[in-house]
Parts: structure tokens; sequence; C-alpha cells
């Protein structure tokens, strides 16, 4: 079944969020039923979160790289920080080559961390 496949939140955020997934240059695929998610080595680093909201996981100096474009808002889930996620505005979300770059930032980013 592919991810997303009981998501509850705004369909067109899903189908935005696996547009990107698909244009980025990994070989990434969306996972998880209800909360989409993208991961590697074991380590997620992106998914969309009920609301239609996209985070993507950063190390400390891409997020202050992409502060300077874009709001860097704390990335809160469940009561908790989401410690090195950045929330996707709405302007960069409907960006897809923007966001696909971003994107592939994230992954090869994650894809430098030890595999869990």
């Amino acid at each position: 079944m592919p991810g997303g496949s009981d998501y509850q939140g705004p369909e067109e955020a899903l189908a935005r969020y696996r547009e990107v997934v698909e244009a980025s240059s990994g070989d990434v695929v969306v996972k998880g039923a209800k909360n989409p998610y993208t991961s590697r080595n074991g380590h997620m680093f992106s998914f969309l979160d009920r609301d239609g909201t996209m985070a993507i996981r950063l190390s400390s100096a891409l997020i202050e790289e992409y502060g300077t474009s874009y709001s860097t808002e704390p990335v809160i889930q469940y009561g908790s920080v989401m410690r090195g996620y950045v929330a996707i505005p709405d302007e960069l979300f409907d960006d897809v080559d923007e966001l696909v770059t971003w994107f592939d930032r994230s992954y090869e980013w994650i894809g430098t961390l030890d595999p869990k």
C-alpha cells in the first residue's frame, strides 16, 4: 500500500508531498499509512502532518541557511519540539522546484548519519 493511504489531512497536501518525493534525486518512497514520512538508513527526514504542513530535517548549518530565506518556527508534534526539523511555509510548498532542492539537501545530509 502506498504511503499516506489512510492520511486524514488535506488531499492536495498529500499529492504535493508525493510530487516532491517523486521528483527528488534520491531513492525515496513515502511511508506511513496515516502519517506520511520519508526515511533513509533508519532516520526519518521528512513528514507531512495532519494539518497538511510538511517538515524536513536539516543540519544546524542548513537550518541557518534556510532561515535566511524562510521562517524557521519550531516544529511541534504531540507536544514536543522536533529538533532539527523546519516547517515548509506555503510559499515554498507551492514552489516544487525549490522545495525539491531543499528536500534533496535533507536527503544528502541525513545520509551522512550512521545507519540505525
